[in-house]
């Protein structure tokens, strides 16, 4: 019964002391072993043996990239007003020994140090340059970052501000301001519409004014060329037919109703010729009376 005791303990014994010495690393992690109080080395991703009770190994240290996000931090622009900006920070581990020995907590000296190169950047610009040189910004902080990490085993590769929000003061004055530019931009393009409609609307008037005046031209062209071709063509008649004085008296005495129609008619003007064809047309009218 002793003997089987013993044995169970020198077998927890030895289980234990494989479990101290065996130590496998997952991939993209490294270890930092500490031997005897001191640095020894550093684990890659694998299979390692350590030497119990006098190799000590470190929490791992995660070589992927990470990504921190820091609380909103108050800063004050160039022109006294207070904003508040949501960082966010991508860093990674590229040197597990200097990340160990070199900073006690690297996650709150990146954010104390975005903090103030935050206050620093943003305190030399104004609130409007601050909305709007966001990747002035971020590139800056980048810079500042990365050559201050540097010494402490770690790479900064992004920094992104999240957010930069004014006073509620400031937003409400930006909200009006706006809403007063695109009133603006609405009464410009209305008054453009208007002005273009107005435009097109005389246009429109002018090429129907050319058009009836064109007309009208066309119409009275046409009605004197019809007018001159039907006094030529009287005329010709009148030439072909070769009419004598009675014949003209007879076509006036036909005219003489209409001449006489109308008030303004007070005063009629005969030609002596007609006068002459009157008096033979009255000759042969008594002559064809005797001879009946």
């Amino acid at each position: 019964m002793v003997a089987l005791i013993v044995i169970a303990v020198v077998a927890l014994f030895v289980i234990f002391m494989l479990a101290r010495t065996i130590r496998i690393v997952p991939q993209a992690n490294a270890g930092i072993v500490e031997r005897l109080g001191r640095f020894h080395r550093t684990l890659s991703p694998g299979l390692a043996i350590v030497v119990p009770f006098i190799d000590r190994l470190r929490p791992l240290i995660d070589l992927r990239e990470q990504v921190v996000s820091f609380k909103p931090q108050p800063v004050i622009t160039e022109d006294n007003l207070v904003v508040s900006i949501d960082s966010v920070i991508y860093f990674q581990v590229t040197d597990p020994r200097s990340a160990t020995y070199e900073i006690a907590n690297y996650i709150q000296a990146i954010e104390q140090l975005t903090v103030t190169t935050l206050r620093n950047v943003i305190g030399g610009m104004a609130l409007e340059k601050t909305l709007t040189s966001r990747d002035d910004i971020n590139n800056q902080l980048r810079g500042v970052l990365d050559e201050a990490t540097g010494k402490w085993g770690i790479r900064v590769n992004r920094v992104e501000l999240k957010a930069i929000d004014p006073p509620m003061s400031i937003q409400e004055t930006m909200e009006k301001q706006m809403r007063a530019d695109r009133e603006k931009r609405a009464a410009i393009l209305t008054a453009e519409g208007v002005k273009q409609s107005q435009i097109l609307t005389a246009e429109g008037q002018k090429q129907a004014a050319i058009l009836k005046a064109e007309g009208e031209r066309q119409a009275t062209i046409l009605e004197a060329e019809g007018q001159a071709q039907a006094i030529d063509t009287v005329f010709t008649a009148i030439h072909a037919g070769k009419p004598d004085t009675l014949l003209l008296a007879y076509q006036y005495l036909q005219m003489l109703p209409q001449i006489a129609d109308g008030q303004a008619n007070k005063v009629w003007i005969i030609p002596s010729e007609l006068t002459q064809a009157l008096g033979r047309l009255g000759e042969l009218t008594k002559g064809d009376g005797t001879a009946t």
